[in-house]
């Protein structure tokens, strides 16, 4: 917990990346920054289909409407957070000449995707009226 709280602060001074470990290749650096934005591209992709659930299915059901519109939001935000997160993780690693950090996040994210995917496709078969 203390390190993540230590990231969050970074997230807000990333000057202060540069205190740790030396300089990387400045092309992984660049390639962390792109994993980075990937992941906001992601993120914002997860947000857009949440409100378009929302706003364009509106004889769903309201459970359904508004279950699966708040799985893609929440989603989105934890991709988000999970973006800034990630990648000062990786920069700190990369600075100390350490291995990458790993995480469950990528696994987690496509599961609740596939359930609100599956969930769509119950949606589609068999209409939402009722």
């Amino acid at each position: 917990m203390i390190e993540f709280v230590r990231n969050v602060r970074l997230w807000f001074a990333p000057e202060r990346i540069r205190e740790d470990g030396g300089t990387p290749d400045y092309r992984f650096s660049l390639a962390n920054e792109r994993t980075f934005l990937a992941w906001l591209r992601t993120a914002l992709a997860l947000i857009g289909g949440g409100f378009a659930v929302d706003q364009f299915l509106p004889d769903l059901r309201w459970g359904w409407r508004v279950g699966l519109a708040l799985g893609l939001l929440a989603a989105g935000v934890l991709c988000s957070l999970r973006a800034v997160n990630h990648w000062v993780r990786c920069e700190r690693a990369m600075r100390r000449g350490e291995d990458l950090p790993v995480s469950r996040f990528p696994a987690l994210l496509s599961i609740v995707i596939a359930i609100v995917a599956v969930a769509m496709v119950a949606v589609v078969l068999f209409g939402w009226e009722g």
